[in-house]
């Protein structure tokens, strides 16, 4: 696990007390700054202990210790595809029909559980903590933080693109904001409703025909089955999405597949995308509909 932060204090924050610069620049989260006050020498300047009241000097190395986690998530031995990792983020490639985090139903089968497993090997103890979720039958790209610093850094800041293979011919991309809600009649299947949440998604197509459309998509909200949702109320359901009138003659699960990450390196500050190959089911579907074409990221 990452166990140390640090910072150069800029001109701007010469003359400034600690708690501000942490706050302000660093982007410490309120409560992570409660822990570090916990922790011996959890705040140092130049190496001296330093309290959250006290002012800080331009070019001072401000050092954080980050206090040690313990995970509760028992290990499963597993296969991990690995798109990137350091020692502050795991991004891997998640297949289909694999929950993120442990269920009532789903307690050693999970991503959870093998990176879990993964880390264990690796001597390193973090908690598992999904920047952002994908439902079980949903493949693609999962963002684990190794810490509540990167976490937080990263809330609401990774933008993804999703390939989509919907019923149906769509032949130009557009803007779909419709708010999103539950009914009364299910738990589980979301609905365009006038009192919903409000929800965007942006797509564009990538390829059509009668049967079907390739689609490429970006949301600007991130609600619970909002890809799956608003393509059924264009009536182009998700192939295989039964839950949302999709047929699954062709394929077990819903043809959705996270493809690519864009966002800025919690600690570097480095520009990245990283990105990850439309699985082999969903090439099976596109084969079918676009004869042997196939289907990359772009």
């Amino acid at each position: 696990m990452a166990e140390k932060l640090s910072f150069i204090v800029p001109k701007e924050f010469d003359g400034t007390r600690a708690k501000s610069f942490l706050r302000g620049y660093c982007g410490i989260s309120a409560a992570l700054l409660i822990k570090l006050k916990r922790e011996q020498n959890g705040i140092t300047a130049d190496g001296e202990h330093i309290r959250t009241i006290d002012f800080l000097k331009e070019g001072q190395r401000v050092v954080l210790s980050l206090p040690s986690e313990q995970s509760e998530i028992d290990p499963v031995e597993g296969q991990l595809d690995i798109i990137y990792e350091d020692k502050w983020l795991l991004i891997v490639n998640k297949p289909p029909l694999m929950p993120v985090h442990p269920v009532k139903q789903h307690q050693t089968d999970t991503l959870a559980n093998i990176v879990r497993y993964y880390n264990i090997q690796k001597n390193e103890n973090y908690v598992f903590r999904a920047v952002n979720r994908l439902d079980r039958d949903t493949s693609g790209l999962v963002m684990i933080s190794k810490d509540k610093f990167s976490a937080n850094k990263l809330k609401n800041k990774v933008d993804k693109d999703y390939i989509a293979i919907c019923h149906g011919e769509i032949t130009c991309g557009g803007t779909i904001n419709a708010p999103i809600g539950l009914t009364s009649e299910s738990k589980i299947v979301r609905h365009v409703l006038p009192d919903g949440q409000p929800s965007i998604t942006h797509y564009e197509v990538i390829c059509h025909c009668k049967e079907a459309s390739v689609l490429r998509l970006w949301l600007e909200t991130g609600r619970t089955h909002q890809i799956r949702c608003h393509m059924t109320f264009l009536e182009h359901p998700l192939v295989g999405d039964d839950l949302y009138g999709g047929s699954r003659d062709h394929i077990g699960r819903q043809c959705l597949h996270c493809s690519k990450m864009s966002f800025v390196h919690p600690v570097s500050g480095e520009k990245m995308t990283v990105s990850a190959p439309i699985p082999e089911d969903m090439q099976k579907v596109v084969k079918l509909y676009f004869s042997n074409n196939e289907i990359s990221v772009i």
